[in-house]
């Protein structure tokens, strides 16, 4: 069943459409929604902060907004896309804005096209750094510090939760990246960018540097299993993603299914099966009626204590206003 699994996922990425990915006049790259590179206009309650890095010295720039209540606040922390940096358009900056609360959105070595980007141990020190950063500047309720990010944002938010110095309390990974050298193998499939990029990032020469690779995969990371009883981790993807978008379900899929066997969850219904992972790759469809998320239908959901995946009827996005106000919701 798992090599028919491999090869109907294989197939069935050869069926991709660009629905997500439509060219913009004057932008020699595809514009792909949230993996939108280009540079916004920020209000002016953000400033641009340069946080030095506890690693090497670089300075590494944020937006950063803090609360103007004279109480403590949750702290959001904004993670930038696979192709973005600090800069680009983020829809959650002005929700925070809204609700008043903490907000930095940093910058963590650019874009992944380094080997210094991409989740490498200076990346995810950036991150860190910002979250310090944010505590020494703002009124922050350090009982509610949230890690989010969509894509490549997600990507880092599985390696943040990986691999985190700090308490963070919920985590939220929306079409994430899990393992680069899958994503490598299907990029190439679907001939977007990401392939030269994941050979970029990782000291490769022809071929992938696969160990290379893997130390930058939260799916080969170790799981820190003493944060999930405390911290809350959820995990969502599109049902079309892989289709009308760069990142196929299986990535976060295998990735819930690891973290399950590292926590020796002994409750196989807790796991996605070959079988629900087949369907879900096949038909597109729900297995039976299990709800709804922002109006959109669930097509799958799994839960084992802290640990939740939630497959939903969309393709490579974040439901950015549902995803916050589940941060929020203690």
């Amino acid at each position: 069943m798992k090599v028919f699994c491999r090869v109907v996922t294989s197939f069935l990425l050869l069926g991709y459409c660009h629905t997500s990915f439509a060219q913009k006049p004057g932008n020699p790259e595809p514009y792909i929604r949230f993996d939108d590179t280009r540079t916004a206009t920020w209000p002016a309650d953000f400033e641009v902060v340069g946080i030095p890095s506890t690693a090497d010295g670089q300075v590494q720039k944020a937006y950063f907004s803090k609360t103007r209540s004279g109480r403590p606040q949750p702290l959001i922390i904004s993670l930038h896309t696979w192709s973005g940096d600090y800069a680009q358009k983020d829809d959650l900056a002005a929700l925070c804005q809204q609700r008043d609360l903490n907000y930095i959105h940093p910058d963590f070595r650019g874009a992944n096209k380094s080997p210094s980007a991409c989740c490498s141990e200076l990346a995810l020190s950036d991150i860190d750094d910002a979250i310090a950063f944010a505590r020494q500047h703002a009124q922050v309720d350090t009982s509610k510090i949230y890690v989010i990010g969509v894509s490549g944002g997600g990507y880092a938010t599985l390696s943040t939760f990986m691999k985190s110095k700090h308490p963070v309390r919920k985590f939220s990974a929306w079409a994430s990246i899990a393992d680069l050298e899958a994503w490598h193998r299907e990029s190439t499939i679907l001939r977007n960018k990401y392939a030269a990029d994941v050979i970029a990032c990782t000291d490769s020469g022809e071929g992938l540097n696969r160990e290379s690779a893997r130390r930058r995969s939260p799916q080969y990371m170790k799981t820190p299993v003493k944060r999930l009883k405390t911290a809350q981790l959820s995990i969502y993807a599109g049902i079309y993603d892989g289709l009308q978008g760069s990142v196929p379900i299986t990535h976060s899929i295998n990735f819930y299914n690891k973290l399950l066997k590292d926590l020796a969850v002994s409750d196989r219904s807790r796991y996605v099966s070959d079988q629900e992972k087949l369907h879900l790759l096949e038909w597109r469809q729900p297995l039976g009626k299990l709800g709804t998320i922002a109006d959109r239908p669930i097509c799958l959901k799994k839960r084992s204590g802290n640990l939740t995946l939630t497959i939903f009827e969309g393709n490579h996005e974040m439901l950015t206003e549902y995803a916050l106000n589940e941060l929020l919701n203690e």
